[in-house]
């Protein structure tokens, strides 16, 4: 262990070395905190996105019809966002985990696309992404780079086909999680005997009920986070430090 791992609890990372590289079917899940070094604040914390912006005003589908102005210039500043954003370590360290076969995928509430950008290849997003989008009414498909050629002081953003309003292919607050994302999620995880929790407060159903499931059919739980989440008191290793800094050197000691 280097004199960093020491700083991070060698002991619990050397647990969490072990049970990750014994685990027959690990997987992850991540949240806001794993995509904050890339420069995407995270939404619930102190300075978080809804410190600044009520989600219900400009995030919920409600408000996507009510008031959709107010919504698109919300989306926008996140689109942008996330679109100059780079995957961080802690992304590359995931890739390489599913790469090596220590994981078998990756369950993201992330809404950035930053997992596949760093060559994580089974990802389900829980919560949709905003790299894709269509048309609300006739369901036109629109990428990201179309809606861009949109003029941002005509919004809201309206299909070309039929005037509807363009949307990004992500959850809304009021709407239901995707039906395919919802039953890749639980069947990943009924078959898993490992969860890696990285960077959720796991304050979110139903993705907060996915590492309860797997602990209660026998497998174990890890907890990276800057801070206890809901899962502390249930999870067999808690890493106290910032996923960025704390994957990879758990990946250094793994792949050899």
């Amino acid at each position: 262990m280097s004199s960093e791992q020491i700083k991070l609890d060698r002991t619990a990372l050397e647990n969490a070395i072990k049970l990750i590289a014994n685990a027959r079917c690990a997987v992850a899940m991540t949240g806001a905190g794993f995509s904050v070094a890339s420069g995407i604040p995270d939404f619930r914390s102190p300075g978080g996105i809804w410190s600044k912006h009520d989600p219900e005003k400009v995030a919920s589908i409600r408000a996507l019809k009510s008031d959709p102005v107010t919504v698109w210039k919300f989306l926008l500043e996140l689109v942008r966002m996330t679109q100059k954003c780079e995957p961080n370590p802690a992304h590359f360290a995931l890739s390489e985990l599913e790469t090596s076969g220590n994981i078998k995928g990756v369950i993201t509430q992330n809404i950035d696309g930053l997992h596949q950008r760093a060559g994580s290849v089974n990802v389900i997003e829980f919560h949709g992404n905003c790299s894709h989008f269509f048309c609300s009414e006739c369901f036109a498909v629109y990428e990201a780079k179309d809606v861009f050629k949109f003029d941002a002081k005509k919004l809201p953003i309206k299909c070309a086909e039929c005037s509807g309003i363009v949307r990004p292919d992500l959850v809304f607050y009021g709407e239901q999680i995707p039906p395919q994302a919802y039953q890749d999620a639980f069947d990943l995880a009924d078959q898993a005997d490992l969860v890696l929790v990285a960077g959720t407060s796991g304050e979110v159903v139903p993705a907060s009920l996915i590492p309860p499931r797997i602990k209660s059919n026998g497998g174990k739980i890890i907890e990276i986070n800057k801070v206890p989440s809901a899962y502390h008191a249930m999870s067999d290793v808690f890493i106290k430090g910032a996923v960025e800094d704390v994957l990879p050197v758990i990946v250094q000691n793994i792949i050899k």
